[in-house]
């Protein structure tokens, strides 16, 4: 691994920068993420910094249960997101949908539609908390830049899965 890539690594370790999407939360999650920013948790001392576009961001945090209005959404910003890119369930709804798991209008949880490397449970979590799944992901996103994942040989074409294995 050369100097630069080495430098992108640590960078991506020790100043991830977020994006925030609200997937139809009731907003306090947003409140704790927003609170974790303040100086009373000071996370931008560790280099956590909110930004405005998903193409400057290193790690998606998404809120909510997962709306049917919102999925085409999570899937455009999730794209947009630049990689390697690590992905941040805040709280209890996009992991499981919580008290909305009935609902008409509810198309979660959010790993239905998009890979999640960190989930954040609470309703809502605490600040530090929600720090911590950051941290994480930030350790996460880190060690993908540090591996690449190995381009796929054409050497034999992947099996069906028999019925009697078990689905990841």
């Amino acid at each position: 691994m050369n100097l630069w890539n080495r430098l992108m690594c640590y960078s991506r370790r020790h100043s991830p920068w977020l994006f925030h999407m609200n997937a139809g939360s009731c907003n306090g999650c947003d409140i704790e993420l927003i609170a974790s920013l303040t100086p009373r948790y000071d996370a931008e001392q560790l280099g956590v910094r909110l930004e405005g576009s998903p193409r400057h961001a290193d790690i998606l945090c998404i809120t909510g249960p997962v709306t049917h209005n919102c999925v085409q959404a999570i899937h455009t910003v999730y794209g947009q997101v630049c990689g390697p890119k690590a992905v941040v369930a805040i709280g209890s709804c996009p992991a499981t949908t919580n008290v909305f798991i009935d609902s008409r209008t509810v198309d979660g949880p959010l790993n239905k539609h998009i890979p999640v490397d960190v989930f954040v449970p609470g309703c809502p979590p605490r600040p530090d908390a929600i720090i911590q799944g950051i941290a994480k992901a930030a350790e996460i996103l880190a060690n993908r830049a540090m591996n690449p994942p190995a381009p796929e040989t054409a050497a034999a074409p992947p099996t069906a899965p028999q019925s009697s294995e078990v689905q990841p």
